[in-house]
This record gives C-alpha cells, sequence and structure tokens, in this order.
C-alpha cells in the first residue's frame, strides 16, 4: 500500500554500481548535520503552508552532502587480493562482502548463465566445510547472507557477530581456494534445475519477460549485454562438469576480487586475520573483459507483444552510458527529473493534468559500461494508447529539448542525498558501497566522487546529456493485455553474431568461445588448519534500546528509542484500525481513503504535498494490516519540525478533493485487476477468503478490496472512514532516530496536541467472529500458460498474535522457515523442483494463520504436493526434531539478536511489535534464554498441534490444463475457479 514518492532507488543504483542486492548505508562523521538538527530543534516553529514556507525550513544540501562519509583504510595481498576495511563500533557485528569481477558479459555464446549457476554452486560446500553454505552461517547467528549476480559482476555477503568473523573469513577463503574438489555432478545437476525454476518463477510474473526484451532489442547480437544473466534453458542443461570448474578456475582467483569488512574490527585487527584465511591461495589468470560499447540502434523500432495484465503499458527506451561512465549522476538526475519524482512533469501532465494514465515513471536500467534509459506509462483503461503515446512522446521531447528547471534539479538532488543517508546505517550498506567502488573504479571512495558530481550538475549539464543521447534512434515496446505471444522457455541466451557493428575482433573471439585462461589447477594450500571450522569467540549480549514514554496534552501516546548513527528520524503514527476495520460489504474503502490522502491536504494540493516532501528530503507513506492502520515518515534530524508538521496536515487535514478521487479510483481499480493477474497475488486473494470466511481477517492482504465497492464509493464514504478510526484517541506514536524525546515531543505537541478527539465513542472491531470448520480441499485457479504453479496450503492456527509464540516460530523454522527448513531443503536442493519453498506463521493480533508456498515448475505440481505431506507428517509424527535442527535453531536466533537492531528501522519495528502484542519492555533481551530452553520435545509437539497435514486447505495457482491430471489420482476434492475479484 505505502506509495514512496521518490521512486528510482536513491543513488544506490550509483553507488552499489548496478543493483547489488544489499542496502546501502554510510557515515560517521555527522557533526555538521547533527548541529543542524540540535539548532533547528531549539526553536520554536511556526506550521508552514505553502511550499515556499517550508522551503525556508529545509536544510541546505551542501549540508547533507558533506556529511556523508565512510572512512576506510585499504591494503591488497601479495596474490592480489584487495582488502578494504571500514570501522564502525555501534555493533558488535562485522559485514563482509566479497566481489568477484566476473558476471555474464563474461560469457560466451553457448554459456550463458554460468557466472549465476555458479553464485549457486558456491553455496553447495566446499572441500573443508562440504555441507550448505547456509549451515555454519546460520549456526553463528548470520544476518543478511546470500549472494547475487548481475551482467559485470558476482557478489557474497553476510553480516557476522564479531566473535564469528574469524569462521566466516574462513568459508569465504575456503570457497574461493577449495572449491573444486566438492563440485560434484549431482549438485550440478541439482543446481541447474533450481536455476531452470528461478527462471521459470521469474518468467512466469507478470512482466516477467520485459528483461528479455530489453537487452535482445537494445544491444545488437554478439554484444556482452545482449543474453540474460540467467540464461538460455538449453545452455543451462548442456552445462557439463568441466565446463563449470573451468569457468571456476578462470574467473574467481583472489586477484579478481574484492573483499570489504565493515562494522566492529579495525585495519590492524583483520591484516592478520585476512592472511591466515587467504594469504596462501595462488593468483588466478587475469579475467580478460569483452570489449563493450555503447550501442546506437540503427532507426526508431518498435515491438508489441501481450501478456496477463490488466492494462497496456507502453515503454520509451534509449542505448546510454552505463554507470562506470563519468556522466552516471547526469544520467541518474535526468531520470529523477523527468518522471523519477512524485511530483515529476511526466506524473503533472499525463497523471494529474490529462488524466490518460493510471501511472508513469523513468529510471535507468544500468550495467558497468551501457545502460538503457527507460520511460513507462500504463494507459488508464478505456483510454486510447495512441493518445498515451502522443502524450509521453510529448514530454519527453520537451524535456529533451529544455532540460529540467533548475527546481527540479534540486529537489531531485535533495531526494539521493537524503535517500542515501537514510540507507547508509548498516555495516552491510556501507561494506556494498566500498566494494562497488574498489572493484568498478578502484575506488573504494568513488560514492564521495558521485556525489560531488550530483551536486555539480547543472540543467545545462543535464540538458547536453539528454541531447547526446535520447536525440537518437530508441525501441518502443508496448505491452498489452492477453495470452502471451512467445514464453521464455527458449530466451536468455546469446546469439551469436552475424552483424558484429561496433564489436571488434577481440569481441568476436571472445563471444566465440576463445579463452586465454590457465588450465592449471588450484594449488593444495596447506597453510592454516582447515580441518575444522574456528570456534565462535565470547558473544555479546543484546541491549535493546530504552524505550522512553511520554503523552501529549491531547492523550496521544508517544514512544521513543535514540539511535544517532546517522541525522535520520523514522515516525509511525499507528491507529487500531487496520483491514478489520474495512465495512464488510464495502472492502476496499480504506484503501481508496489512504491513497486518496496522498493526493493533499486542505492547504496543499497533490504536487504541492509531493513537492514539499522532496524539498525536506522525506518521505511520507501509509499502509495497514489487518489491524492497525500507519502513517510513516523518514525525515533528515535538521529537518525534523517541518516533516512533522507536514506528517500532521497530511494525516489530520486530507483534502478529499473530487478533483482527485476519480484519477484515485481508477488507479485502484487497475491495482484489482493486476492482482488478478498476478499468480502471487491471486493465492493471496483467494486463501484470506477461503482460510477465514465472514472473519474479518478475510481481507486480501493488500487491502484494495472488491471492484464493484471500489467503483461506488464516494467521498463522503472516505470521508467518513477518516473521521471515525484516524483519530488521536486511537493513535499511538512511535520515534526512534538522532533527537531526543524532550525535543519530539515538543515538536509533536505543537503539530499534534491541538487535535481534539470527536464527541462520539471510539468505534469498536468485531474479531469474535468464527472462521469456516477446517475442511481439507483443493481450490484450483486457472492460470492458462503458466509455467510454473504456486502451490500454497493453509489453516487457521488456535492462538493469537498477543501470545508468547516464540517456540511456535522456532518450530516452524525448522519445518519451513528458513532456507535450510525441509520444505525447502526438500523441493529446491534435493529435487530441484523449485526456487524456493517456504512456509510461516502469519502474525496478527487475533487469530494466527499457518500457510505453506511452493512454486513449482507446473508438471511436479502433484508430485510436490505429496512431499509437503510427507514433511508434514512426517515432522508432527515419528520424524521429529533432530538434534542439529535444534541446535541450529537455537544457535542461529540467539546469536543473531544483536545484529537484527542495527538499524533504526529495525529497532522502530521491534518497538512497534512491543507495543502492538503487549510485550514486556525487554522483550527482546529474554529471547535468548527462551530459545536456549527449547527441548526437541517442545517443538514437536507444537507441530503436532499446529501443523499436522489432515486439515490443510491447498489454493494452487496455475495452468489448469497442466495441473488438474496430476491431481486427478490424489483423492482431493477440487474447486475449479477462475480468477475473480470475489
Amino acid at each position: 500500500m505505502t506509495r514512496r514518492l521518490s521512486r528510482l532507488l536513491p543513488a544506490v543504483s550509483a553507488f552499489a554500481l548496478l543493483g547489488a542486492c544489499a542496502t546501502m548505508e554510510p557515515m560517521d562523521d555527522m557533526a555538521t548535520v547533527a548541529a543542524a538538527s540540535e539548532a533547528a530543534a531549539a526553536q520554536p516553529v511556526a506550521a508552514p503552508t505553502t511550499v515556499e514556507a517550508y522551503s525556508r525550513q529545509a536544510a541546505l544540501l551542501s549540508q547533507l552532502v558533506d556529511a556523508i562519509d565512510i572512512p576506510y583504510e585499504q591494503f591488497t595481498l601479495d596474490n592480489g587480493l584487495t582488502v578494504v576495511v571500514h570501522e564502525d563500533r555501534k555493533a558488535p557485528v562485522v559485514a563482509l562482502s566479497v566481489w568477484y569481477d566476473v558476471g555474464s558479459k563474461h560469457e560466451p555464446a553457448g554459456k550463458t548463465g554460468f557466472a549465476h549457476l555458479f553464485e549457486h554452486l558456491m553455496f553447495n560446500g566446499s572441500e573443508n566445510a562440504p555441507g550448505d553454505f547456509f549451515e555454519p552461517l546460520q549456526q553463528v547467528g548470520a544476518t543478511n547472507f546470500n549472494g547475487t549476480t548481475n551482467a559485470d559482476r558476482t557478489n557474497y555477503y553476510e553480516t557476522v557477530p564479531t566473535a564469528a568473523l574469524d569462521r566466516a573469513l574462513m568459508l569465504e577463503s575456503d570457497r574461493m581456494g577449495y572449491l573444486l574438489g566438492a563440485v560434484t555432478q549431482e549438485k550440478l545437476d541439482n543446481q541447474i534445475g533450481v536455476v531452470q525454476n528461478e527462471k521459470r518463477r521469474g518468467d512466469n510474473r507478470p512482466y516477467g519477460l520485459l528483461r528479455y526484451e530489453v537487452v535482445e532489442n537494445i544491444f545488437p547480437r554478439g554484444h556482452p549485454y545482449h543474453h540474460s544473466t540467467i540464461g538460455s534453458m538449453d545452455d543451462l542443461s548442456n552445462a557439463t562438469l568441466d565446463d563449470v570448474k573451468q569457468w571456476f578456475r578462470d574467473h574467481y582467483g583472489p586477484n579478481n576480487a574484492v573483499l570489504v569488512l565493515a562494522g566492529d574490527i579495525d585495519a590492524a585487527e583483520a591484516r592478520p586475520m585476512v592472511e591466515q584465511w587467504f594469504g596462501a591461495i595462488d593468483r588466478g589468470p587475469e579475467v580478460v573483459h569483452p570489449d563493450v560499447p555503447v550501442p546506437t540502434l540503427a532507426a526508431n523500432t518498435e515491438k508489441v507483444v501481450k501478456d496477463q495484465i490488466s492494462t497496456t503499458r507502453i515503454y520509451r527506451m534509449w542505448p546510454i552510458p552505463g554507470s562506470g561512465s563519468a556522466d552516471n549522476m547526469t544520467i541518474e538526475l535526468a531520470a529523477y527529473a523527468l518522471g523519477g519524482l512524485a511530483s515529476s512533469r511526466l506524473d503533472n501532465a499525463l497523471v494529474r493534468d490529462q488524466q490518460v494514465a493510471v501511472s508513469v515513471s523513468s529510471w535507468t536500467w544500468s550495467n558497468e559500461d551501457a545502460g538503457v534509459f527507460i520511460v513507462q506509462a500504463d494507459v488508464k483503461p478505456g483510454t486510447d494508447r495512441a493518445t498515451v503515446e502522443a502524450a509521453l512522446d510529448a514530454q519527453v521531447a520537451n524535456y529533451i529539448a529544455g532540460g529540467p528547471t533548475a527546481g527540479e534539479l534540486e529537489r531531485s538532488k535533495v531526494s539521493i542525498a537524503s535517500g542515501t543517508i537514510s540507507g547508509l546505517e548498516s555495516t552491510g550498506g556501507k561494506a556494498v558501497t566500498l566494494a562497488g567502488g574498489a572493484l568498478y573504479k578502484d575506488n573504494p571512495g568513488q560514492y564521495a566522487v558521485d556525489l560531488q558530481r550530483m551536486v555539480a550538475a547543472t540543467p545545462e549539464s543535464v540538458t547536453a546529456f539528454l541531447q547526446r543521447w535520447l536525440t537518437k534512434p530508441r525501441f518502443a515496446l508496448v505491452y498489452e493485455p492477453g495470452e502471451r505471444t512467445e514464453g521464455g522457455e527458449s530466451r536468455g541466451g546469446a546469439a551469436i553474431p552475424e552483424d558484429i557493428g561496433g564489436l571488434d575482433a577481440a569481441a568476436l573471439d571472445y563471444f566465440c568461445g576463445a579463452s586465454t585462461c590457465s588450465d592449471e589447477q588450484l594449488a593444495e594450500l596447506s597453510f592454516q588448519d582447515r580441518s575444522q571450522l574456528p570456534p565462535v569467540g565470547q558473544l555479546t549480549d543484546l541491549d535493546f534500546p530504552d524505550i522512553e514514554r511520554a503523552t501529549l496534552s491531547n492523550g496521544m501516546e508517544v514512544y521513543f528509542a535514540r539511535r544517532d548513527a546517522v541525522p535520520t528520524v523514522s515516525v509511525e503514527v499507528a491507529f487500531d484500525a487496520g483491514f478489520s476495520a474495512d465495512p464488510r460489504d464495502a472492502l476496499g474503502t480504506q484503501s481508496l481513503m489512504l491513497e486518496l490522502m496522498e493526493e493533499g491536504t486542505t492547504s496543499l494540493d497533490s504536487v504541492a504535498l509531493a513537492t514539499v516532501q522532496e524539498v525536506l528530503g522525506a518521505d511520507i507513506g501509509s499502509s495497514a494490516d489487518g489491524d492497525w492502520t500507519t502513517f510513516e515518515l523518514s525525515a533528515l534530524a535538521p529537518n525534523l519540525a517541518p516533516s512533522l508538521a507536514l506528517l500532521a496536515d497530511y494525516i489530520r487535514n486530507p483534502a478529499f478533493a473530487d478533483s482527485d478521487l476519480e484519477r484515485v479510483r481508477a488507479q485502484q481499480l487497475n491495482r484489482i485487476e493486476s492482482e488478478l493477474k498476478n499468480p502471487q497475488a491471486m493465492w493471496q486473494r483467494a486463501m484470506a477468503q477461503v482460510l477465514f470466511g465472514e472473519h474479518p481477517y478475510a481481507v486480501p492482504p493488500s487491502g484494495t478490496g472488491d471492484i464493484d465497492v471500489v467503483r461506488g464509493l464516494s467521498r463522503g464514504d472516505l470521508a467518513a472512514f477518516h473521521d471515525t478510526w484516524l483519530r488521536p484517541d486511537n493513535a499511538k506514536v512511535f520515534v526512534v532516530g538522532d533527537t531526543t524525546l524532550a525535543e519530539v515531543t515538543a515538536q509533536l505537541e505543537g503539530t499534534f496536541g491541538s487535535w481534539a478527539a470527536p464527541a462520539a465513542p471510539l468505534p469498536a472491531k468485531n474479531l469474535d467472529v468464527a472462521v469456516p470448520e477446517a475442511r481439507q480441499r483443493i481450490v484450483l485457479i486457472d492460470r492458462p500458460n503458466s509455467p510454473q504453479s504456486v502451490l500454497t496450503a493453509g489453516r487457521v492456527l488456535n492462538v493469537r498474535g498477543t501470545d508468547d509464540n516464540t517456540a511456535l516460530f522456532a518450530s516452524n523454522e525448522i519445518l519451513g522457515g528458513s532456507f535450510l527448513s525441509r520444505i525447502n531443503m526438500n523441493l529446491r536442493e534435493t529435487k530441484g523442483w523449485s526456487y524456493g519453498s517456504r512456509s510461516f506463521v502469519q502474525s496478527a493480533v487475533d487469530r494466527l494463520s499457518y500457510v505453506v508456498v511452493a512454486e513449482i515448475q507446473a508438471d511436479k505440481t502433484g508430485a510436490s504436493l505429496l512431499e509437503i505431506e510427507k514433511e508434514l507428517t512426517g515432522y508432527s509424527g515419528d520424524n521429529g526434531v533432530t538434534a542439529a535442527e535444534l541446535e541450529r535453531t537455537v544457535n542461529g536466533n540467539v546469536r543473531e539478536l544483536p545484529g537484527q537492531f542495527e538499524t533504526s528501522g529495525s529497532v522502530l519495528n521491534g518497538l512497534v511489535n512491543i507495543v502492538k502484542y503487549g510485550r514486556p519492555d525487554d522483550y527482546y533481551e529474554t529471547l535468548a534464554g527462551k530459545y536456549e530452553a527449547l527441548t526437541a520435545d517442545t517443538l514437536g509437539d507444537l507441530a503436532r498441534e499446529n501443523f499436522s497435514f489432515g486439515d490443510l486447505v491447498f489454493v494452487i495457482v496455475g495452468d489448469a490444463d497442466v495441473v488438474m491430471p496430476q491431481l486427478a489420482d490424489l483423492g482431493y476434492d477440487v474447486e475449479l475457479r477462475k480468477a475473480s475479484a470475489d
């Protein structure tokens, strides 16, 4: 539900360089911004009512940019491994990030998908740690651990307790230097299946084939970016053991890698540890980089495709320089100002004024060496496509000719800077930032260079970029609703060049499979004792921040925790409403109300509201779950006072303008239609109704509601819901960040304190409605031509969210709640039928539900259902919790506690949960003892009580022609449905 007003990744694409999947973060020397924050907090501020008044209270851009700093030390081992260390002692954790200079652009024709395939293989154990890589990481309490591959690089990352750093370094070094002996044909076959199901999973979603359309139409045959990172089915199926081993030898040497350590460590401590574990690994061949030119299309081209989508979508695409270019920040700013800001000219023209589109945006799809500038518009249903195309092209042409205004550019810069500051808090994000700079630019501090380039950009420099690159031929892609005209099974591979265009002979040799890599085997090392994993040292107990409280003069309760690592403040105003407050005969009322609240207040229209947030570097959003309706503010500390004033105006004084209602209504109707095409949303909508019947929780998790209801809602309906449920005596305020309770209470008093409760009594929700009696059956929702089925199962539990469910969550973790769980290891790691399968206990204040979700290749749907039956029956029967599973669960949950609350956002979530579910203030500090007291019998008893197979209801979304025959002999009642808003 929450709509973030700056919809592009805030400078992360520039700093992480090409979409690393870890959160960005930095910052240590924040004196300037902190001082400005204190000064601002000390001054009483009148509530502003205009964009100009808010602007006068905003901090200067230079203050924000000058404060961003990630100090580091760097050294290089004799074998060429680059090591970067950043010290940050705020939490007893260290983030490791290992980046290898290899991605899909290095793959020759016939071997597409190899870089990504090998990323998977490197999680399947090494010679001295032969089990799954996630096992020892989970044992030590690692958080935020995974790996990613893109066109240019492969990376692996984890954040571990400081006491476990030695073990993490041993594991990372072992898969760098001692991997090949552990790579077997069985592991290769399994991971080929997993990756192929990852490909099917992506292909199965609406717009899932877009990745192929972009690379195949922008980059010519033979270009290193012409094929997708996931690769082709044939190339993956044909990968041999010798192929993948040679791929490792050619690309994964220490001289082609960067190791970053960020957190509770310094370079003096790090160097001997890194030397010990990595120093004896031999250099590998130098990676040979292909020639990667920025292509020029010969002429404007257009392609129309069909997909299971709700409305026509229009794309315009231009080849541009990559994020490694000196123009990288100019590119980002150009995209922000055109369609990345909520106040952008595309939004204002096509969505607000002409009302011919339900959404618009512009962004860059960036690789290191070349990228794509993309503009997108979703046609308002009932509007002629040609009308929208003409309006979109006119706006783009005007932008190319005149460039951004000074105001657009300044707001784009503030949005990038504030997004960077908000993201630069966790050690993992800092590690990613430094690693990207070191790998691509040989400069870990490249982020600072990029920021200064951003500051220096002018309307003239951005206009010059636009006129140089966006006046060249472009590719137009149109998605129309309908059955897909082609699938993804045969796409993703590289085509041997017919016309090499801008590629030179070296690039041609490269694509024909030439290799200059050594055939030497990696040396057998005996420098270290790798016979056993290093022990975990003395762990630091969790110290959850103290919770401070205050009460405003109107009775609103304030809960506060101080975190000052970065100059930001997070605020959440929560109302005891949620989707369970929606009228049963008017589902979608609250969702439409929240969307309309984003369109302005009685003093600020929708453009002004968006503009003020961009000026302040603030972000206001709304969301709801089954129980609470919340409004979130992310603010820069020096701009907290005006940001709180804006939040109060947003909540207290929505305009609910009739002129905005029809536009927002059309957007919500389109979202509902989109959900009916998306397999994930389809099962969620159906499962809520199947499990809860007439209970207030029987609401689609999105809250978008029913089409007929949304069509008929009036302004009065929305205003009545607002006045009934959003009132000060039904609200709580949560604040975490770089301020004090006294400061923020004074500011809240000035913005919310005068808000008086109405005379009418508080409304009451009725959660005592009975849920349907459990009856095992299958609801099959037909989605033709689906390469995967989404196989789900659920039941309502006889427990409530206010109970202490620590042991219940731990029991589910073994069955389906973690990567190493039984369900996932069976369907993914053993069978290779799924990219990922899981189970979870859905939290709520009232009744909890248990749900299993598995995305399965279509021809294995029935067999997978039997495997889920086997796992649940065994786990709650004679195949109970093993000693190893108990040890992993206890160790992992206890040891990860200090790292779970590294950021302000995680502390805010913890604070909200304590209050929402009635926990004591020291709840999280008592969890270690609760986990350590768990026994196999306790977890087994909970499994028998809550995870039995017999009364599960199955909801399957898939191609009925493929799935129904597989279910015929299983003995279940099967109800076949078409997708419906009911």
